[in-house]
């Protein structure tokens, strides 16, 4: 009997593996007293190690098989599989380019790292969630964490203003979605996302009944609207991205996106694909305002991690493009190629947004942030290399080849053309040539400019190595796209 249960739960071993380790690293840390927290470092990589070793097994014992788990709360598919790969990486990324600037501002605490994982532990269940109830769990432990975080440093007047900003705009959003789904589980009778698919297949013809879901619905799109930080739920994103520590910054701007967009898929795509008509047409609404305003306001600002605060409203913006285009004329067919875009355009976006905050992270030294326009100046003299991976993490930002950026950008918008969203694909592509000035402004502050008084000479070098892997996969993936898309075809195909 004990056998079969351990085999029943098996695909939760990640979950269970990354609770366990951050539990063990909390109690470890209390008996570190080495400022770099060497120890704790460690146990965190390490959890992280074989999280994704836990991960890569259940994936090769399952193949591309969907498992339900604890009562249909938890499912595990080739999707969630994906989406926890990555932001495993993502998060060990942070914490290999945040250590040193951590210790140097006497930040690398335990509470940064336990925080940090726990973090995780929400994106992970979010992934994995098939039910209301799963849904909004992984949304709070997520969410309250990346709170805590954010005031991380407590004697910065600017991170405690931003952390109540976060917190209350993020209470009023998820009270949000907690109304929509409790409108859903009203029409429908049940929380479990399968269930509510097939009930709103049998309700959707009864006017009453469809009115009531649409009512929900337009409760939940704000919620998840707000976790992908879209206009006009974007308020937060600015005075967070800049209040922050940039390591919290980078970790923001990285896995949660790819969580909430997991946490979009199972609530509009899974849950309610018989209202696709009703949330494509609010999606669309969303897609083309973020777009516009978080590129042309990105183009003001002269602190870099507000103009990449805007940058990431455009860009959710356009992953939407993606999102609303999985249904043409009441049928599917462009389900697959859609959605696929969309998850290709979020791992890129991750891997992008992990490199501009890394890279800030790596320019910075004790007394001395990276924060402003005029602290790239004349980067390439400094430093050659690092100037070319910013160059080439900024060009793929912008979307232009031959990096990802560009593919990620032009498979949404074959999609969008697909699905007969012509104007918004053009509206998409003008407004992208707009956004391309804010991006090229930095390479021409690199290459063509002084450098600035009192920045120091040298970048830091723990973590270039990194740094390094991190441009060359964008290239990479600009070159032989067709690996990656190949995997979130096959991620997608498996809901």
């Amino acid at each position: 009997m004990n056998w079969i249960v351990i085999v029943d739960h098996l695909p939760a071993l990640p979950e269970a593996i990354l609770l366990v380790g951050a539990c063990v690293l909390m109690i470890a840390d209390t008996f570190v007293k080495d400022e770099r927290r060497a120890p704790t470092y460690w146990i965190a990589q390490g959890t992280l190690a074989l999280c994704a070793a836990a991960t890569l097994f259940v994936l090769s014992v399952s193949g591309l098989s969907k498992y339900y788990l604890f009562n249909g709360l938890f499912v595990a598919d080739f999707l969630s599989h994906l989406v926890k790969l990555v932001s495993y990486g993502a998060v060990s990324a942070a914490l290999v380019y945040s250590r040193q600037w951590l210790v140097d501002r006497s930040l690398l605490r335990g509470e940064f790292f336990s925080l940090l994982l726990f973090s995780l532990l929400g994106m992970m269940i979010l992934a994995s969630a098939s039910s209301f109830l799963t849904v909004y769990l992984g949304l709070e432990l997520m969410s309250l964490c990346l709170y805590a975080l954010v005031a991380l440093n407590r004697d910065s007047a600017l991170a405690t203003e931003a952390a109540m900003k976060y917190f209350v705009l993020g209470a009023l959003s998820s009270g949000l979605l907690l109304y929509g789904m409790s409108m859903i589980y009203g029409a429908t009778g049940t929380l479990t996302i399968p269930e509510v698919a097939k009930v709103v297949r049998g309700v959707a013809s009864s006017s009453t009944d469809h009115n009531f879901l649409v009512f929900g619905l337009v409760f939940v799109v704000p919620g998840t609207a707000f976790k992908l930080g879209v206009v006009p739920f974007h308020m937060w994103i600015p005075d967070v991205y800049h209040g922050a520590p940039t390591p919290v910054t980078l970790v923001i701007g990285s896995g949660p996106k790819l969580a909430a967009f997991a946490m979009a898929i199972r609530l509009l795509v899974n849950a309610l694909p018989e209202l696709a008509a009703d949330w494509q047409q609010m999606l669309a609404l969303l897609a083309i305002l973020s777009i516009a305003l978080g590129n042309i306001t990105a183009i003001a600002q002269s602190n870099l991690k507000r103009m990449l605060a805007y940058s990431a409203i455009a860009n959710m913006g356009f992953m939407l493009l993606g999102l609303l285009s999985g249904m043409v004329d009441g049928n599917w067919l462009n389900r697959e190629a859609a959605y696929s875009a969309s998850l290709f355009y979020m791992i890129i976006y991750t891997i992008m947004s992990v490199g501009a905050f890394g890279m800030l992270l790596l320019l910075s030294r004790a007394g001395f942030d990276c924060e402003n326009l005029e602290d790239v100046r004349g980067l390439n003299r400094r430093n050659p290399w690092y100037a070319l991976l910013m160059m080439v993490l900024m060009l793929s930002l912008a979307g232009l080849p031959p990096t990802a950026g560009f593919y990620a950008k032009l498979a949404v918008f074959n999609a969008a053309v697909a699905a007969g969203w012509l104007w918004l694909a053009v509206g998409a592509v003008l407004l992208s040539l707009v956004g391309a000035y804010y991006y090229l402004r930095i390479v021409k502050l690199m290459y063509f400019d002084e450098p600035a008084e009192g920045v120091p000479s040298q970048p830091r070098v723990p973590g270039g190595a990194l740094m390094s892997a991190n441009g060359l996969a964008l290239l990479f993936f600009g070159v032989l796209p067709q690996p990656l898309m190949g995997l979130c075809a096959v991620a997608i195909a498996s809901l």
